[in-house]
C-alpha cells in the first residue's frame, strides 16, 4: 500500500519567479527525475522529484489543473496550493508528450476519484432515502459508481537506469522567457515634448537591454557547458577512433591467423558490426558538434545585438543629456524674464503712486483756486 512510481522521466525543473511573476528561475542544476506518484490510501496523485535530499516538486494533481506546451520542449503548469507555476524542460519532444498524456490521463482519474468520493459521501450520508437516491441518479455517475478503483501497478523503485534523458542534454536552453524586448519610439526633435517623454525611452531602452542582458548570460552559461560537452565528446571520439582502430588491426590479425576459421568469421562479423556502431555514434557525434557551433554563432550574434543596443542606448542618454541642458537654459531664461517684468511691475507702481500724489496735489491746488476766485 501507499505511494507508489507509476510513470517517471528526467527534465530540468523551473519556477515561476515569485516577485516579478514573469521570469523563470531555474531550481535544478541539471536534469533530475520526475515521477507521479498514486497513493491508493487516499486515492490521489502527485508529481514529486528530488534533487538529492531536495524535494524540488511536490504537487498534487487537482481535477481543475492544465498542463500547457509552449514550447516543443517546454511545459508548464500551476499549483494554487503551493501558490506557483512549475516548468519542465525535457530533451526531447516525445519525452514532452509522454508527459503530458500522463498528465491529462491522472487528471482525469483525479477527477474521477473526486466525484466517486462525493457520491460516497452523499449516499452514506442519507441511508434512509436510498431507494430515491437511486432512481435519481443520472447514468453517467452510475458508471462512476458500478467503475472499479483506479489502481496504480505495483513497479519496481525509481533507478538511475530507469528515467529517460542524460545528465548532458540541455533542455533548459528551451525554456521561453516570459518578457521579451520590444522597439521604442524615435525621439523627437522638438526640446521641450521630447524632455518629457526622454526619461521614458531612456527606461525602455534601459529594460531591452537588462533583458538581453538576461538572454546573455544564459546563453553564455549555455557556451560553457556546450564547450565542456564538445571537449568531452572529442574525447570520447578520440576513444571510439582508438578503439576502431584498435579493431581494424583484431581484425587484420584474425585474418592472418586464420582467414577460413569459422570461429574467426564470427569474430570478424561481431567486430566489423561494432565497428559500424562506433561509425554512427561518431556521425552522432559530429552532428551534435555541429549543432553546437550553430548555437555558438548565434550566442556571438546575441552579443553583437547587445553591443548594438548599448550604443543606441548611450546615444539617447547623450541626446538626453543635450536636451536637458536646453531645458535647464530655458528655465533660467524664463526665470530672467518673470525678474525683469517683476522689476517693471515694481516701476509701474511707483510711477502711479507718483501720479497719484501729483493729481492730488493738482485737485488741491484746484479747490484753493476756486475758493479764491469765490472769495473775489
Amino acid at each position: 500500500m501507499g505511494e507508489q512510481p507509476i510513470f517517471s522521466t528526467r527534465a530540468h525543473i523551473f519556477q515561476i519567479d515569485p516577485a516579478t511573476k514573469k521570469n523563470w528561475v531555474p531550481t535544478s542544476k541539471h536534469a533530475v527525475t520526475v515521477s507521479y506518484f498514486f497513493d491508493s490510501t487516499r486515492n490521489v496523485y502527485r508529481i514529486i522529484s528530488l534533487d538529492g535530499s531536495k524535494a524540488v516538486i511536490n504537487s498534487t494533481i487537482t481535477p481543475n489543473m492544465t498542463f500547457t506546451k509552449t514550447s516543443q520542449k517546454f511545459g508548464q503548469w500551476a499549483d494554487s496550493r503551493a501558490n506557483t507555476v512549475y516548468g519542465l524542460g525535457f530533451s526531447s519532444e516525445s519525452h514532452l508528450s509522454k508527459f503530458a498524456d500522463k498528465f491529462a490521463e491522472f487528471k482525469e482519474a483525479a477527477r474521477l476519484a473526486k466525484e466517486k468520493s462525493q457520491e460516497k459521501m452523499e449516499l452514506s450520508g442519507t441511508p434512509s432515502q436510498g431507494g430515491a437516491v437511486k432512481r435519481s441518479v443520472s447514468p453517467a455517475v452510475k458508471h462512476v459508481i458500478k467503475k472499479e478503483p483506479v489502481a496504480a501497478p505495483p513497479l519496481s523503485p525509481l533507478t538511475s537506469e530507469s528515467v529517460n534523458g542524460t545528465e548532458d542534454e540541455r533542455a533548459a536552453t528551451e525554456a521561453p522567457q516570459p518578457s521579451e524586448a520590444r522597439g521604442g519610439a524615435e525621439p523627437s526633435h522638438n526640446a521641450l515634448p521630447f524632455s518629457h517623454s526622454s526619461p521614458g525611452i531612456s527606461k525602455h531602452w534601459e529594460a531591452e537591454l537588462a533583458a538581453l542582458k538576461g538572454n546573455n548570460a544564459k546563453l553564455t552559461a549555455a557556451l560553457l557547458e556546450s564547450t565542456a560537452n564538445v571537449k568531452q565528446w572529442k574525447q570520447q571520439l578520440a576513444a571510439y577512433q582508438e578503439e576502431a582502430e584498435r579493431l581494424h588491426k583484431r581484425v587484420t590479425e584474425l585474418e592472418c591467423v586464420s582467414g577460413q576459421s569459422t570461429t574467426v568469421r564470427s569474430d570478424k562479423t561481431e567486430l566489423n558490426r561494432t565497428i559500424e556502431e562506433l561509425e554512427e555514434a561518431l556521425k552522432a557525434k559530429e552532428d551534435e558538434l555541429e549543432r553546437l557551433k550553430m548555437e555558438v554563432q548565434s550566442a556571438n550574434q546575441f552579443h553583437s545585438q547587445r553591443d548594438s543596443l548599448a550604443h543606441k542606448l548611450q546615444a539617447v542618454e547623450l541626446r538626453n543629456q543635450a536636451l536637458e541642458a536646453q531645458l535647464d537654459e530655458l528655465e533660467q531664461r524664463v526665470e530672467a524674464d518673470q525678474r525683469e517684468r517683476d522689476v517693471f511691475r515694481q516701476s509701474l507702481r511707483s510711477l502711479l503712486q507718483l501720479l497719484d500724489g501729483k493729481i492730488l496735489e493738482l485737485s488741491e491746488l484746484r479747490e484753493a483756486l476756486a475758493k479764491l476766485l469765490e472769495c473775489s
